[in-house]
């Protein structure tokens, strides 16, 4: 089982969302990781490759980077507060 590639949803505003999908299984298992990174660099190191691969194995494993992080587009900036 390899790592599927990686699409991009847009939000409302536009905004583009990237998002991996692996495994097959019976369940939608979405993981949001508890650290800032991206969708290719939680391949890279091993530890965190066994843990993904070991939740798509039982399940259809949904990755995404957060709005503003990883391959997602960046936070659109709000309107500036004056003095």
């Amino acid at each position: 089982m390899n790592p599927s590639e990686i699409r991009y949803a847009r939000t409302r505003d536009g905004t583009h969302v990237a998002y991996q999908v692996v495994g097959d299984g019976p369940v939608d298992l979405v993981y949001i990781t508890p650290w800032i990174t991206n969708l290719e660099g939680n391949w890279e190191e091993p530890r965190s490759e066994r843990f993904l691969m070991r939740l798509a194995s039982f399940s259809r494993l949904i990755l995404f980077d957060r709005r503003g992080v990883g391959m997602s587009d960046p936070v659109p900036a709000g309107p500036s507060s004056g003095p």
